[in-house]
């Protein structure tokens, strides 16, 4: 590797490779392409990471030309990957664009044109920054998929198949998955040159130190037993099938008395972001998520995942349960399985080749404060968590709107026309009086001066006072 990751590397206290490292990392330093498969927190990111970086140093990418693409199909398992790498670019003088949805795209658009070497992205993002030509992907010589398998259930092939179709022909690809199904094998066959393939786990492997548990309780119970759970002393991330669910069992919780915040693809990038680093610090606790985000959350030291509803796929429940016992760590899966849904979690189970503990709990029991450390919680709803203060940003975009507010807001208060609503002037009929009129409203003015009897009177009767008309000449 390039002199500068060794040094990042022993720095960062990283002296002995994973085993899906072992097993890669001489191929894809050489330039092979690279087919790899380990379990979830086994070290993929490294090992696909370090020799892209390894063979990218000392090269500048040209303006909206990057050098290497990783390609992911969530947005936080690009964050995380982004973050991993982050220390090994700038080790080696490279510099590192995330491009994602849910972000401002003219900011992305702005770090290709600076010219960064290396690109980790979502397929839908960066193939809206390609067709708005804000980026070239023929200078790619090193491409990876990271978590291909999922790319494919989301359905983003086709669109992963046209990126690939625009990097270097001759370039490196490599691909990392912790399963490969028959989506992704079409991708190999397609776009890898003679791959090496590098298994270091069955596609069925888990974490030797997890264990795993189903817990069979009654619907009536269901509920109290996820909020006792979620009242541990400690953190748990909570998997549920759909968003409104993830946002229904939040709102319970926090009546309950439990720090609790949902994390799904309803959510904005910066709540997303804002979420997890608030799970991370501990002041969130339980953290209610979807499938779509079950690949992209690293938190060091969580030692419980909880299915409050089960997952319907194998590999669904490996990559939740893959949250915990990570980098050797140790961790614990619990299911929550209703009694019509016994038949097909075992089944599940089995295609996993899971032999889990199963008991019956009702709330209180000690066989679910054995397997959970489930507490009885507060009963004081808590508030979630604030905002932390805004971004640079974001207070440019708030000073922006207090200047163009400002004369109206010392005159009778901007904030009561926004509250209410700018009524509209009435004795205006050509076109030019009611283009000022929209465009007072839009800056916070009504575009008429209110007395304050005026407004006085609207609080007491909830109505806003109806505007005067332009004077008459005498």
């Amino acid at each position: 590797m390039a002199s500068g990751l060794h040094a990042a590397l022993t720095a960062n206290g990283i002296v002995e490779p994973f085993p899906i490292q072992s097993a890669t990392l001489p191929d894809s330093l050489a330039g092979r392409d690279v087919l790899g498969r380990g379990r979830t927190g086994s070290g993929k990111t490294l090992a696909f990471g370090l020799p892209l970086l390894s063979r990218t140093a000392g090269r500048k990418a040209r303006p909206r030309s990057p050098l290497a693409l990783v390609l992911v199909p969530t947005r936080e398992l690009a964050q995380q990957v982004t973050t991993a790498l982050a220390p090994y670019a700038s080790a080696v003088g490279l510099r590192c664009a995330t491009v994602v949805g849910g972000l401002s795209l003219v900011r992305q658009a702005d770090a290709l044109r600076a010219g960064a070497e290396v690109v980790i992205a979502t397929p839908g993002r960066l193939a809206d920054l390609v067709n708005r030509g804000d980026c070239r992907l023929d200078q790619v010589a090193v491409t990876v998929l990271d978590e291909a398998d999922q790319m494919a259930d989301m359905g983003f092939l086709p669109q992963v198949t046209d990126l690939l179709r625009q990097v270097a022909a001759d370039g490196q690809r490599m691909l990392f998955s912790a399963t490969l199904d028959r989506g992704v094998d079409r991708l190999v066959r397609r776009f890898l040159t003679d791959p090496v393939t590098h298994s270091v786990d069955p596609a069925t492997a888990t974490v030797s130190a997890m264990t795993h548990h189903v817990l069979q309780v009654d619907a009536e119970d269901k509920g109290v037993a996820t909020t006792q759970i979620a009242a541990r002393d400690g953190r748990v991330i909570m998997f549920v099938g759909t968003k409104h669910r993830a946002d229904r069992l939040a709102r319970q919780l926090l009546t309950s008395g439990v720090r609790a915040a949902a994390l799904h693809g309803g959510k904005s990038q910066p709540q997303r972001t804002r979420t997890l680093e608030q799970f991370r610090a501990g002041q969130v606790t339980a953290l209610v998520a979807t499938d779509v985000a079950a690949r992209g959350i690293h938190v060091d030291g969580l030692d419980l995942v909880v299915n409050v509803d089960p997952p319907t796929e194998a590999k669904d429940y490996l990559h939740r349960g893959g949250r915990t016992a990570r980098a050797g760590e140790s961790g614990r899966v619990v299911t929550l399985v209703l009694p019509e849904q016994r038949r097909e979690v075992a089944s599940l189970m089995n295609t996993a080749g899971i032999r889990p503990e199963t008991v019956r709990v009702r709330p209180g029991d000690e066989a679910l404060v054995r397997v959970t450390g489930a507490r009885m919680p507060s009963g004081v709803p808590v508030t979630p968590p604030t905002a932390p203060n805004p971004s640079p940003s974001a207070s440019r975009s708030g000073r922006s709107s207090r200047k163009a507010g400002a004369g109206a807001s010392r005159a009778h208060g901007a904030s009561s026309s926004r509250t209410q609503g700018a009524a509209p002037v009435r004795g205006t009929g050509t076109a030019s009086t009611q283009a000022q009129s929209a465009a007072s409203t839009r800056s916070g003015t009504t575009g008429t001066h209110r007395s304050a009897a005026a407004f006085s009177a609207a609080r007491s009767t909830g109505r806003p006072p109806r505007p005067r008309g332009p004077r008459r000449a005498a």
